[in-house]
């Protein structure tokens, strides 16, 4: 477990503001990444490039479904749905690098934030030792989306406190909490704070969305009542995930990587702080996000 008093000294430092507002010297050895989504597929489609980069720097990423997906097909049973989707989720772990992915039993669509809830995640994250914790933003369509949020943002702070589920040890800090992107307005809309373009990773990011062949290729075309030609599913899975960037959006990606970059970008990940984590200087967020 990280020993705040004995960390090895990293290439550089970056002095942070915790959720205290006092400011302290951290160095740490490498950035420890958890993603937490609703469903086996939340986090590839929000964080697919940008954790196939890290994972590529050899930051430890790990990919975390809250509920079993279960109800997420309309053939299959929900015990072969939750099957599937597991070994969808294994599979596409594996093609993007990174070091684990581990999916719940929570029932599909009916997972709400329970005290039992809260716990599971606060040792998740503390079992990860997380630097950085990403998850949903509370205003979304999916119920299991909101209260996906609801728990990750309920267990901030409380990863620290020792008392709070003591049969795993307090991290000696509070994570970055960020949230994935999403198009909703109401009561608020995404503030794009982190950019990070994934063009180069793209490629990693389709394989990823394919091995969810069961939801890319079936269940959510079926939801919006659209077909998938067999003989160019790749060339339509990367017309059908391919976002627009907005001028909101490649304002933020000028701000990281210049006017000049920032124009030729075609796939890109945003990412907004959440204020329940701690604050990081512009330095160590460079260090955590890959270019």
């Amino acid at each position: 477990m990280f020993d705040p008093g004995n960390e090895p000294a990293r290439n550089t430092s970056a002095t942070v503001r915790n959720w205290t507002g006092r400011r302290a010297q951290v160095r740490i050895l490498g950035v420890r990444i958890i993603c937490i989504g609703a469903h086996p597929d939340d986090c590839e489609i929000g964080f697919g490039g940008t954790a196939a980069k890290a994972a590529a720097l050899g930051h430890a990423v790990k990919f975390l479904s809250v509920t079993n997906g279960a109800a997420g097909h309309h053939i299959h049973s929900p015990e072969e749905t939750a099957a599937l989707r597991k070994r969808e989720a294994l599979e596409a772990a594996l093609r993007l690098g990174i070091a684990a992915a581990e999916v719940l039993d929570n029932p599909d669509g009916e997972f709400i934030p329970t005290l039992r809830a809260r716990h599971e995640i606060v040792r998740q994250i503390r079992g990860w030792e997380a630097d950085v914790v990403l998850t949903h933003r509370p205003w979304d369509y999916h119920p299991d989306h909101r209260y996906t949020s609801q728990v990750v943002q309920d267990s901030a702070y409380l990863v620290m406190v020792p008392h709070i589920c003591p049969d795993t040890q307090a991290l000696p800090r509070n994570p970055l909490f960020l949230y994935l992107q999403d198009e909703f307005h109401l009561p608020a809309r995404f503030t794009p704070e982190i950019a990070v373009d994934i063009d180069d990773a793209w490629s990693l990011k389709l394989d990823a969305l394919s091995a969810h062949a069961s939801q890319v290729y079936e269940w959510l075309p079926w939801v919006e009542g659209c077909e998938v030609p067999a003989a160019e599913r790749r060339r339509w899975l990367d017309q059908q995930w391919s976002r627009p960037i907005d001028s909101c959006l490649r304002a933020s990606l000028s701000r990281r990587y210049g006017a000049e970059r920032a124009a030729g970008v075609r796939h890109a990940e945003f990412f907004q702080v959440c204020e329940y984590g701690r604050r990081l200087a512009g330095e160590e967020l460079e260090e955590i996000f890959p270019r």
